[in-house]
């Protein structure tokens, strides 16, 4: 608390911040912005610098120095939202993923959502089988090395490259095959555009996962794509709810709720901690006016609130899906130059990560490690119990799941994996004191993001796998059910009070009003049988008329002054 009100005081003391923005090829824009600078003005900045028209997909997110998430608002001041010291650190995201990216107006464009679309396949955000990885893998490759050429590409060139958290020797050479005899005489922009085609049919395009548990406590991942609200559980989705058929999303302390068509909350989930709810519950606001909107002049206020108290309020600012399609169908100009990084093989944090393969673990440190999630991605299983799924075929286009497939996605899941879905397998928790010699030792097995940054951004907050085999068995290692005993008596407790003080408010309102009704001049029945009753008497002369006087005094006493200054 001291060093926060501390920050604040400086930050007051200033008038121009520095402001470093990691971009998605992983280089750094750096600014200066005024004091009361507004997120808009950042953001306009940046695309400004690199040229992009197409910017209502993108964001700027930044993690608070309790490691939470938060994505910039920009009808705020800057200063106002961030809660740590200047200069300011932060980050340009996806926060909108496009539909169709294959189809986005301008190849800018298009590279940026390849990169974060790259980032998410790095970070296991995004699940496929192994043969759809290898074609997703040799699309990056002949997009940023291009053409196989032996004499630049010896044997086992695939190796040096790391794009998923973990993949083995076959994969790698499954990946050279198919760059060395299926795209050979692809361009970049071609490879490209394949890429985003095949990512977007994935189950898990779009997903940003937020960690939960559900009521029996159990771990799982809540996420909005450009489809809907998904649920994802196990190696399951267990929960699909389409935009139009998604009503409203509300949230109380740790506790959030999804209610669908006929307003009944349907699911209910915990986040690990209030903050991490709220952001939760902002994010769905967000992407459910962006996605499901016609006209951003549709935009509501939204509130979490019930009857009697306030709670948050958010509104969406910003233009919904349908009007970025139709102001991008209208640009014409010279197609930007592009300049794209190419494939290092080293550890200087280029554009894609690198690291050691799996095999390249010693055996000791190896069995800390996770099996490759690649590895158990074979296939889409389908269960007797199982929804159907989007088909992966190369070429094919996703096609939403209809009305009647999704009505009782409680009962009807859709397996997206062998393994269980956990983003957190790749990813390290923001770098802290007392965790930094596992962090470096970490980050070399791994051949993690090398940038601090990059990590502070956020696919920071979750368990080290050093520490914890994932997050799912650290979760239940704990013992911490979202609904404990002591969480359950707070509760009540808390209901009751605010039942109390909700009587109280009111009984108070009706005194107050009963008072003016019998002071008042009108002749009614009843209120002529109180004026005549002792106890109202002695009321009105003890303690109303002296009041009244009070206040007449008060009054003239005010009015006298502002005469005198008037004079």
């Amino acid at each position: 608390m001291l060093s926060r009100f501390m920050s604040g005081s400086i930050r007051n003391l200033e008038r121009e911040y520095s402001c470093t923005v990691r971009l998605l090829d992983d280089t750094e824009y750096t600014c200066t912005i005024q004091r009361d600078a507004k997120g808009q003005y950042l953001f306009d900045l940046i695309c400004h610098h690199l040229n992009l028209l197409e910017k209502d997909y993108f964001g700027i997110r930044y993690v608070d120095p309790d490691k939470q998430r938060h994505w910039l608002e920009f009808s705020k001041s800057i200063a106002k939202q961030m809660k740590c010291q200047p200069p300011f650190t932060m980050c340009l995201r996806v926060k909108f993923y496009p539909p169709e990216p294959a189809f986005l107006k301008e190849e800018i464009t298009r590279y940026f959502v390849f990169l974060q679309i790259k980032r998410d396949l790095y970070h296991g955000r995004l699940l496929c089988k192994t043969s759809d990885a290898a074609m997703l893998a040799a699309h990056i490759l002949q997009a940023e090395i291009g053409n196989y050429d032996p004499g630049k590409h010896p044997e086992g060139y695939s190796s040096k490259f790391q794009f998923f958290p973990k993949h083995s020797e076959k994969l790698e050479r499954r990946i050279s095959d198919i760059h060395k005899t299926e795209l050979i005489g692809q361009t970049p922009e071609t490879s490209e555009r394949n890429f985003l085609q095949k990512a977007q049919m994935l189950e898990t395009y779009g997903v940003d996962p937020h960690p939960c548990k559900d009521v029996s406590g159990n771990p799982a991942f809540l996420a909005f794509t450009p489809f809907g609200f998904v649920v994802l559980q196990g190696n399951k989705r267990v929960h699909f709810l389409k935009w139009n058929e998604l009503t409203k999303l509300k949230f109380e302390g740790k506790t959030f709720h999804v209610y669908a068509n006929q307003k009944e909350i349907i699911l209910t989930y915990f986040a690990p901690t209030p903050e991490a709810c709220k952001h939760l519950w902002k994010c769905g606001v967000e992407n459910q006016a962006f996605y499901k909107l016609e006209k951003s002049s549709q935009v509501r206020t939204v509130s979490s609130s019930n009857l009697f108290f306030k709670g948050s309020r958010f509104r969406f600012s910003g233009r919904v899906a349908k009007e970025v399609m139709e102001q991008s169908a209208k640009i014409k100009r010279e197609p930007p130059e592009i300049h794209r990084a190419g494939l290092v093989p080293s550890r200087s944090c280029p554009s894609i990560t690198h690291g050691p393969r799996l095999t390249s673990v010693p055996r000791t440190r190896r069995r800390a490690v996770h099996i490759s999630i690649m590895e158990g991605l074979e296939s889409l299983r389908d269960s007797a119990h199982s929804t159907p799924v989007r088909s992966v075929s190369h070429g094919e286009c996703f096609i939403p799941r209809s009305r009647s497939q999704a009505t009782d996605a409680s009962e009807r899941t859709a397996v997206i994996s062998d393994e269980a879905y956990s983003p957190s397998d790749s990813v390290l928790p923001t770098p802290v004191a007392e965790h930094s010699m596992e962090l470096a030792a970490s980050r070399q097995i791994n051949g993690a993001p090398c940038s601090i940054e990059e990590e502070k951004e956020s696919e920071a907050g979750t368990p080290m796998r050093g520490e914890v085999g994932d997050f799912g068995a650290q979760e239940g290692a704990g013992g911490d059910s979202a609904l404990s005993e002591v969480e359950q008596v707070n509760k009540f407790v808390l209901s009751v009070l605010r039942l109390l003080l909700v009587t109280i408010g009111l009984l108070f309102v009706l005194l107050l009003l009963l008072i003016i009704l019998t002071e008042s001049d009108l002749d009614i029945a009843f209120l002529r049988d109180i004026r005549q009753t002792p106890e109202f008497e002695q009321f009105h002369y003890e303690y109303f008329c002296p009041l009244r006087r009070w206040f007449a005094c008060k009054l003239r006493w005010v009015g006298g002054l502002l005469i005198n200054k008037g004079e």
